[in-house]
């Protein structure tokens, strides 16, 4: 089973969101439905970034670490083959 980080951007506000799942199909969906607080009624989302991970605590430790850096110009450069 893969693990992923992603970020996710709004289309109507171009905001970020930074999260981590094993289903990427599914948890964008529950982004799109409002299914999630944080996102509701800011969307719709698309994935704009996608990395995979071998375990669930990598992919939520470099969730935690994208958070942390909110510099969306150093991860641009710094992951930019994560990019879609």
């Amino acid at each position: 089973l893969m693990y992923f980080a992603y970020i996710i951007e709004s289309i109507s506000t171009q905001k970020w969101y930074y999260g981590s799942t094993a289903d990427l199909d599914r948890r964008l969906d529950s982004h799109n439905k409002g299914l999630n607080v944080s996102t509701r009624n800011r969307g719709p989302w698309k994935f704009i970034f996608v990395k995979s991970f071998g375990t669930e605590k990598e992919a939520r430790d470099f969730e935690s670490y994208l958070k942390k850096m909110r510099n969306k110009d150093f991860i641009k450069r710094q992951f930019l083959e994560y990019f879609i």
